[in-house]
């Protein structure tokens, strides 16, 4: 018997009838197809995509190059399971990352599912070689939805309220937010004053040589695209390196090209010990992994890390074609282009709307804080525009502890023909909102 197909409005509210309101969803249209950065809804209406479904498409929906090598390996199997028996795109795709990842150290791979697995077994890791258990994160930080990586998560609501008690041995440094500096002090001073204070957090709040890892993103994603100053996160390096604390890279949401480089910690000369990697590294499919120094990999032994679909060999061919693509269209290049082209068009709202804060970038990871007077988060404005956007013709995302940025995570494929596009809904939906 055929399974009659929902029509959209079938689907919304069976959507409601069936599957918990804890999941949310930016956008009630129903999607049927999508290539490059387009979607087209089972109403047939065109949707441009600037969310990247939460950054995980850098090189766009339904590349080719991914769709051929999914469709291969679908025709051979799907998924004897890693644990069980060998199979060599997961030996490729482990290859393929000790390669390209920052270092020419020795290195080892676990491929896992998702981004907070991949962030618990960097921990674990950590913590085993170590034999220390403190675990250092940072303020305004997002390492995913599990017990332990809410922990290490700042934003309370919706990601942490009345889902505790969390794991122990959690502990968050500050971190720098140049938008929101103390008055008087010149950028340089400030980042002084933040790193005298990451110092002085090993003094007051936990001693070095409990700590087994700091864990850091680059820039920070769901806290609001926070980019910190070069110098901050070398003297954070350099810190690890002199109490014998393992420094983790956050790379889940700013990797694969995202920030013009194919890794954003790169562009801070710094090579961190573990790197955790997700989203965007197979297109969509689930997919995480961890990658590390050798001497701190290889300590675990048989059987003490890994899951029933970690590595999964689909997954695992659409990751081989993503690193292809990346290079082959010279994807880096292509998202500070892409960047570039957002902040000159969201600076042209300054002189319209009281209530643009701050426009920051690293490559195409791009962010516009709303704010009022004296600075005062705006979620209002910010929450107004999404929703407007979401509702005619254009996927956009909100972030930020407050809820009062609007940030841009285009596929690093997208056209110039989709940009603009876009940018008019864009436009629409500032001027829909008003110069308040």
């Amino acid at each position: 018997m055929m399974i009659k197909e929902n029509t959209a409005v079938e689907i919304v509210n069976k959507r409601k009838e069936y599957v918990v309101q804890g999941v949310s969803n930016g956008c009630l249209a129903v999607a049927r197809e999508a290539k490059g950065s387009t979607i087209i809804d089972t109403e047939g209406n065109t949707w441009i995509d600037f969310a990247s479904a939460i950054g995980t498409l850098n090189v766009g929906h339904s590349h080719p190059k991914v769709v051929a090598a999914v469709q291969a390996q679908v025709e051979k199997f799907l998924h004897p399971g890693f644990n069980v028996m060998l199979y060599d795109s997961y030996i490729k795709l482990a290859e393929k990352l000790v390669e390209i990842t920052p270092g020419t150290h020795e290195k080892q791979v676990i491929l896992l599912n998702s981004g907070a697995e991949a962030v618990e077994n960097a921990v674990k890791i950590a913590r085993k070689y170590t034999k220390k258990q403190g675990i250092v994160s940072f303020t305004n930080g997002y390492h995913g939805r599990t017990n332990l990586t809410m922990g290490m998560t700042s934003k309370v609501k919706p990601y942490k309220f009345e889902f505790g008690p969390f794991a122990p041995e959690i502990y968050k440094a500050p971190f720098p937010y140049l938008y929101r500096k103390p008055e008087g002090l010149t950028d340089e001073q400030y980042v002084d004053f933040i790193i005298e204070q990451f110092h002085d957090f090993f003094v007051s709040t936990i001693a070095p040589e409990m700590v087994a890892c700091v864990v850091m993103e680059p820039v920070q994603g769901e806290g609001g695209f926070i980019v910190p100053p070069k110098k901050f996160v070398q003297a954070v390096a350099k810190f690890c390196k002199e109490n014998d604390i393992i420094l983790i890279a956050d790379e889940i949401q700013t990797g694969f090209g995202r920030t013009g480089s194919l890794f954003a910690i790169e562009q801070f000369d710094v090579v961190p010990d573990l790197m955790t990697v997700s989203k965007s590294l197979a297109a969509g499919l689930p997919l995480s992994g961890v990658v590390g120094r050798k001497e701190i990999m290889e300590v675990s032994t048989p059987g003490e890390l890994g899951g029933t679909y970690a590595g999964s060999p689909v997954a695992c061919e659409a990751a081989l074609a993503v690193i292809d693509i990346i290079e082959e269209e010279n994807l880096c290049a292509a998202s500070e282009v892409i960047g570039a082209k957002l902040e000159a068009h969201l600076e042209t709202y300054k002189a319209k709307y009281s209530y643009i804060g701050d426009i920051r970038r690293l490559g195409s990871m791009v962010a516009v804080e709303l704010v009022g007077d004296n600075k005062v988060p705006n979620k209002e404005a910010a929450t107004a525009i999404a929703q407007y956007a979401n509702a005619n013709g254009l996927l956009l995302l909100t972030a930020g502890i407050k809820g009062n940025v609007i940030r841009f995570l285009t596929p690093l494929v997208i056209t110039d023909e989709e940009l603009a596009q876009g940018l008019a809904i864009l436009d629409d939906a500032f001027a829909n909102y008003g110069g308040k």
